[in-house]
């Protein structure tokens, strides 16, 4: 396994961690009163569309699921609208499965929909960005052992820590401690957003440690 290729994907990462960073302080200097904890879904939103445009930007530049085959410009036009598509329909899943597990079904709606798209662009968009609309890749890359290259063994890194995060993050709202943060669904989206940066970091170095392990063989 070449070192620049692990070194790229370190860049990568440490770029996506800066992104939310800024996305949380740069607002403050041209939006009155801006806060991550008092105006959390504009800190949302801004959070969802830097880490999403960055990632797109990345994928764009480092080419790290490059095709030999060269596809025609309708094909990318089809690619791009069926990306669309997933990543609303995984915006509608996330929806529903927070719901299940205990969010406000009709109060928070807003709420609840700005923190699905943050957790799908903290999964859902890095799997089209690197697979594209391939649910068949998706699940061999989730399986055991399914992983191709050091992008998919991150790919599934990152994503498992922001669901973690955001579960973990879960926890302390039911408690009685009457906190700021404690509001729907401030702590989960913090807790998912420090499991995707942890995510981050933890995946190249896990990679760098377990190197001479991984061979990634084609399948």
């Amino acid at each position: 396994m070449r070192e620049a290729e692990i070194r790229r994907l370190l860049a990568a990462n440490l770029l996506c961690a800066l992104a939310i960073v800024l996305a949380s302080l740069l607002p403050a200097f041209f939006l009155d009163g801006f806060s991550v904890l008092g105006t959390h879904l504009t800190w949302l939103s801004v959070c969802s569309v830097c880490v999403a445009t960055l990632n797109i930007i990345l994928h764009l530049v480092l080419k790290p699921s490059q095709s030999p085959k060269r596809r025609s410009f309708g094909y990318k036009i089809s690619r791009f609208l069926k990306c669309c598509i997933y990543f609303f329909m995984s915006c509608i899943l996330f929806h529903a499965i927070i719901v299940l597990y205990g969010a406000p079904l009709i109060e928070s709606v807003t709420e609840t929909f700005l923190f699905a798209v943050l957790l799908s662009t903290f999964t859902t968009l890095q799997c089209l960005c690197l697979l594209g609309p391939n649910i068949q890749a998706w699940i061999r890359v989730f399986s055991k052992n399914g992983a191709m290259s050091i992008w998919e063994s991150s790919l599934q890194i990152t994503s498992v820590c922001s669901i973690l995060g955001a579960w973990f993050g879960a926890f302390p709202i039911p408690l009685d401690w009457d906190r700021p943060w404690q509001v729907w669904p401030i702590s989960c989206s913090l807790g998912a957003t420090f499991g995707y940066m942890a995510g981050l970091i933890i995946a190249p170095l896990w990679i760098h440690w377990n190197r001479k392990q991984l061979t990634y063989k084609s399948r």
